[in-house]
């Protein structure tokens, strides 16, 4: 008998029907951007496979990528945390404290070697041995070193985790780092953001439950489901972009009418996520759509590259060499030649007819 019950069995446990839990798959493929005939595939792992353990670190972090965790809707974070995985250690959300805690990791750790998942919150500091980042009386660097030696993969939550985020932004005191720095023989899936969507964190971990593998990773270790795309190529404002319409400065009429954001400071065509798809809040918004620009919180370095509200200048559309700060003359020139030629068309013609009209 397992030691771990399957997904299956503690949703039956729970009095989840079987109706009810084949929905639950055809919707979890949906959610993973999978075809239909994909959820039989997924039941029978749920209905097969061990709940698989995860231990959860944090670093030196503002816990936002748990905050958002806990706020995922498809599919809920209760079904994650009690159903789909044995969470059995994350400082954050357990009631044990102190040296029960850590007592509890070591268990883990011995108990599922080579089995369990890692997920770290945060980075580590190198700098002063480490000692910039206390857990339970040691460096959080050595507590990660220790925790992803018998790992079966390790995913980086957010951009901390990921890239380093701000406490790797320069001067740097702490010497802080992202964790494929200290982590080289582990695979790892980068998951940035700040914080990262909900839902894509869920996805992350239900598509690695699911199939037993990690997902298809970018050539910087992101998740191609969520990551192929820039925000600016699924986003609604992209049609004002083409047409060279932009807000220039907040509240004036082109931000009152919904145009892009580019001349504000809108990072979006070189930021790589799925917040113009999935968007937040149970798909209910993302920082465009309030009316403020993409900062770019999910690219590597996006504290150094300058204030928020910067413009990026070089910006090509269409493959043209024109950049978006062009393109609004360049448009509204091509709409005068067409009237022009229009024009010179139309009076060719006249003159055409009148002339067979005298002979």
């Amino acid at each position: 008998m397992s030691q771990i019950e399957t997904f299956y069995e503690v949703m039956r446990r729970q009095g989840i029907t079987r109706r009810s839990f084949l929905k639950y798959c055809s919707l979890t493929a949906a959610a993973l951007g999978l075809g239909p005939t994909f959820a039989p595939k997924i039941a029978n792992a749920m209905e097969t496979k061990e709940r698989t353990p995860v231990i959860w670190l944090h670093g030196l972090e503002c816990t936002c990528c748990s905050e958002s965790f806990i706020r995922s809707a498809h599919p809920l974070v209760k079904d994650v945390v009690l159903s789909m995985i044995s969470l059995d250690y994350d400082d954050t959300l357990m009631a044990s404290a102190g040296h029960q805690a850590e007592a509890l990791l070591e268990e883990t750790i011995q108990k599922y070697k080579g089995k369990y998942i890692l997920a770290v919150e945060g980075n580590p500091p190198l700098n002063e041995d480490g000692m910039f980042c206390i857990i339970g009386g040691k460096p959080f660097l050595d507590q990660l070193k220790h925790a992803a030696k018998d790992a079966a993969a390790v995913i980086a939550w957010g951009s901390c985790a990921s890239w380093g985020c701000v406490q790797a932004a320069r001067p740097n005191p702490t010497q802080a780092v992202p964790i494929h720095k200290v982590i080289t023989d582990k695979p790892i899936i980068k998951v940035p953001g700040c914080p990262p969507i909900a839902e894509v964190m869920t996805g992350v971990i239900t598509y690695m439950l699911t199939f037993g593998r990690v997902p298809e990773l970018d050539r910087q270790g992101r998740p191609k489901m969520f990551y192929s795309q820039r925000i600016h190529d699924k986003c609604y404002r992209r049609p004002h972009f083409d047409a060279g319409q932009f807000v220039e400065e907040w509240d004036d009429e082109g931000a009152r009418k919904g145009y892009c954001l580019y001349k504000v400071g809108c990072k979006g065509p070189t930021t790589y996520n799925a917040c113009s798809t999935v968007r937040w809040n149970e798909g209910t918004s993302f920082p465009i759509q309030a009316g403020h620009g993409c900062i770019g919180c999910s690219e590597d370095g996006f504290w150094d590259k300058g204030s928020f509200y910067d413009r990026l200048t070089d910006i090509h559309q269409f493959g043209i060499e024109q950049n978006a700060d062009e393109i609004g003359t360049a448009v509204a020139g091509g709409v005068g030649a067409a009237i022009a030629a229009h024009a010179a068309v139309s009076a060719i013609k006249r003159a055409q007819h009148k002339g067979d009209q005298d002979s």
